[in-house]
């Protein structure tokens, strides 16, 4: 099959496109057609070697853990796929080797759910590991509920829009903290932008004058340490970018697989609750270009690889 894969630790320089063996379909994995496969920020990360401390690289490393595609073959051991399912997934395992950027990637069954009709598949590849961080984040760390008032940092990013969208779709008002260029989208989604810069605090204050109930931070730095400042005294708070968040009373939380919660999100979107943007997509072979705009940022959506159907 044809794939993308490094061989050192490195940036998109580093990238290869070429063949590499089919995976083998042990007996809990699926065999999926890989038709698209979304950029993480955390690629480049495992990429550059930043997680060498706790994941194994195997190399040559096919890189990328959110998919879309269609089931080959099901293992022995499932029965909950068939031949020509449309499915997606947040294909994480515990070690660096068989990602999702190639034609074919065998998914363990517990990283994968049936892709939402009302998606294609680049907008299905998008959703994975951006949407489950925010669902487990706002359910399991922040505990969010009804009536609650939440301040969601980066809200117009990849986490961030899809946690305004969960929050206030769980009844809570939701604040979301925003560069200028970030307002309206905070906004279409049924948030309330607070622009960052001096002042900041004192700005949810005014919307919040007893404080937020949850802060979830999706950047760290100076919004992160900006965030006790507008907590009630029983506030929760917790990061997804930045361990410091611990030092503060906070919880440093990471995303893990999971098929029911990755099943609730599809629901959710073909309910119309939840939306993803894809900005801009590439063919396989450009896969570097792809990380490369990604890195860049300002793009206002996903970065999102494509194979063709045949």
């Amino acid at each position: 099959m044809k794939a993308i894969s490094y061989r050192r630790y490195g940036g998109p320089e580093v990238l290869e496109y070429g063949d590499r063996p089919d995976p083998k379909v042990g007996p809990d994995k699926v065999l999926v057609k890989v038709r698209a496969a979304a950029v993480n920020p955390v690629d480049w990360k495992c990429q550059a070697g930043y997680l060498d401390t706790i994941l194994d690289a195997f190399f040559p490393v096919v890189p990328g853990w959110d998919v879309s595609g269609v089931v080959v073959q099901p293992g022995v051991s499932v029965p909950e796929y068939a031949v020509g399912d449309e499915v997606m997934g947040y294909v994480r395992e515990d070690a660096l080797c068989h990602g999702t950027f190639a034609e074919y990637v065998a998914a363990p069954v517990r990283t994968l759910a049936r892709k939402p009709r009302t998606m294609d598949f680049a907008e299905a590849a998008a959703l994975p590991l951006a949407g489950l961080t925010a669902y487990q984040a706002l359910h399991r760390a922040l505990r969010v509920r009804k009536g609650e008032t939440v301040l969601v940092h980066a809200a117009a990013g990849a986490v961030g829009s899809l946690a305004v969208q969960l929050a206030r779709h769980m009844g809570a008002r939701v604040l979301g903290g925003v560069r200028e260029s970030g307002a309206e989208r905070v906004r279409e989604l049924g948030g309330e932008p607070v622009a960052y810069g001096a002042g900041f605090a004192r700005r949810v204050r005014e919307l919040a004058p007893d404080g937020v109930d949850a802060v979830l931070d999706t950047v760290g730095g100076e919004p992160l340490r900006s965030s006790p400042q507008v907590l009630t005294p029983e506030g929760r708070l917790a990061s997804i970018a930045d361990g410091e968040v611990v030092n503060l009373g906070g919880l440093y939380f990471w995303v893990r697989p999971d098929a029911d919660d990755l099943t609730a999100l599809a629901d959710l979107a073909e309910g119309g609750v939840l939306k993803v943007r894809v900005a801009r997509t590439f063919p396989l072979e450009r896969a570097a270009d792809a990380q490369r705009a990604a890195m860049a940022g300002g793009l206002g959506g996903k970065v999102v690889v494509t194979l063709d159907e045949d």
